[in-house]
């Protein structure tokens, strides 16, 4: 290592032999330039992403050292990183004719390849290079190694990868989001929770942990925790943005509506205005039924983002809540089309539709919704409520069918129970009522917000304060 002075020494010269070279690429003669000057200069050259420039001094250098290595693996990285990649392969097949390959020959193969889209062969490479590497490297070279095995959807060879980039480095914060990306694309949400919470007791002031654990709740639908979790990561950084992105996010599924526009309103005061976050804003006030307010950022969102569907959704909602419910249709539409595997636009549809009283209509999206999204329980349970008003035979065995056939929606053997209880068949509807009971307490005891009535039947409320 240099000491102070020899380092400014070297530096010194290295800012005088970039201007001769500068100065030659202009015409004049640049003199003698001894090969560990001349690789300095390229190496300047590809730090700051000057390729070109770092090619035509390598190429120099080659006229003058052709025998040194190092020069042509120098112009294979420089014309890699112009997408010349066949070309740099030739280069580095030569190489290989000369020497035993070296760690860094071994990662611009590997880069290579991962520029060709080939993840067999880089991954192959970047194993070879982790051989030959230094420790102080490894967690960089596990991190680019994980990448290339979730460039080809392995997401489980990635995470024990990046397990190991965190033991050579517990500070590698872009391991840390990859495990996080890993897991989601996993599902397994309860494991990242254990992998967060363990690498925090050993990390604590780490921002982006905090961050990852709260996101990991978050789609484990714990919003408290995830609140937990996100207030530790502002605690650490104040100014992380995306951080009150999730926060808002977080309050607004708890109902939370004012502390949700607080959250957002913070995010765009970091981050600039974000087109999600003025339409969660607008979804907010929407809630809070301020509604002249919630059509503002409804229609700010859109401006920035046209093709943004939710902002769509949100202003034809608000159409058919102040009863233009037909204007509201042409909102809602647009939705769709933007975003037509989206469930819960149908659904609103539906709701519309039926509104308006075309039943035809609203019996067509309420299908489409569920055929998308067949776990909505409010979805099938206004759909079953609106079958029942023709027919409540007919609404049974649909919903029988659809139970045994699907067999997704939690509601459904509960809205099953009221069926029956309502075609007369009483005690079918409490011994159904039991079987509910057993499998979800909690979910079973809807059948009082279903039907109120049921309140005052001493059997059902027998059942359901069993213990």
């Amino acid at each position: 290592m240099f000491d102070d002075e020899d380092e400014d020494y070297f530096e010194g010269n290295l800012s005088e032999d970039i201007e001769r070279f500068e100065a030659h690429l202009k015409g004049d003669t640049i003199g003698f330039l001894d090969s560990d000057r001349l690789e300095a200069i390229i190496d300047h050259y590809l730090i700051n992403s000057q390729y070109a420039k770092a090619k035509t001094c390598a190429d120099h250098a080659i006229a003058q050292f052709s025998f040194n290595p190092v020069f042509h693996l120098r112009k294979a990285q420089a014309i890699s990183a112009m997408g010349q990649l066949k070309e740099a392969l030739g280069l580095l097949a030569q190489i290989e004719k000369w020497e035993t390959p070296s760690c860094e020959f071994l990662l611009t193969k590997a880069s290579i390849f991962s520029q060709l889209r080939d993840s067999k062969n880089s991954i192959k490479y970047f194993k070879e290079a982790l051989i030959l590497s230094e420790p102080e490297d490894r967690d960089e070279i596990y991190l680019d190694l994980a990448m290339e095995y979730e460039n080809a959807n392995e997401y489980k060879k990635a995470v024990a990868v990046l397990r190991e980039a965190i033991i050579y480095n517990p500070h590698n914060e872009g391991a840390i989001y990859e495990i996080a990306f890993c897991y989601d694309q996993l599902g397994e949400y309860e494991i990242s929770i254990k992998c967060y919470s363990d690498f925090i007791d050993e990390n604590p002031y780490s921002f982006t942990a905090w961050y990852n654990l709260g996101n990991a709740y978050s789609k484990l639908e714990n919003f408290e925790k995830a609140i937990w979790a996100y207030e530790y990561c502002v605690l650490i950084n104040e100014d992380f943005g995306p951080v009150y992105f999730n926060l808002g996010n977080a309050f607004l599924s708890q109902e939370k509506y004012n502390e949700a526009i607080e959250h957002f309103n913070k995010c765009i005061e970091l981050d600039g205005e974000d087109a999600m976050a003025l339409c969660y804003i607008g979804e907010a006030h929407e809630q809070l039924n301020d509604l002249e307010v919630a059509k503002k950022f409804y229609r700010r969102s859109i401006e920035l983002a046209p093709l943004l569907p939710d902002a769509w959704l949100g202003l034809g909602i608000i159409e058919d809540l102040e009863g233009r419910t037909k204007e509201g249709l042409v909102l809602l539409h647009k939705a769709a089309e933007l975003d037509p595997e989206n469930a819960g636009i149908y659904h609103v549809l539906a709701g519309a539709y039926e509104k308006l009283d075309d039943l035809k209509q609203a019996e067509e999206y309420y299908l489409l919704s569920l055929a998308l999204d067949s776990s909505d329980e409010e979805c099938l349970t206004n759909y079953i409520e609106l079958l029942s008003e023709t027919s409540l035979i007919n609404t049974y065995n649909y919903l029988v069918d659809f139970n045994e056939i699907i067999g997704t929606n939690d509601i459904g053997p509960v809205l099953e129970v009221n069926l029956l209880w309502l075609l007369g068949r009483k005690e079918e509807a409490i011994t159904k009522f039991a079987v509910c009971i057993a499998k979800d307490r909690k979910k079973a005891k809807e059948i009082f917000e279903i039907n109120p009535s049921l309140i005052s039947v001493q059997e059902f409320v027998h059942l359901s304060e069993e213990t």
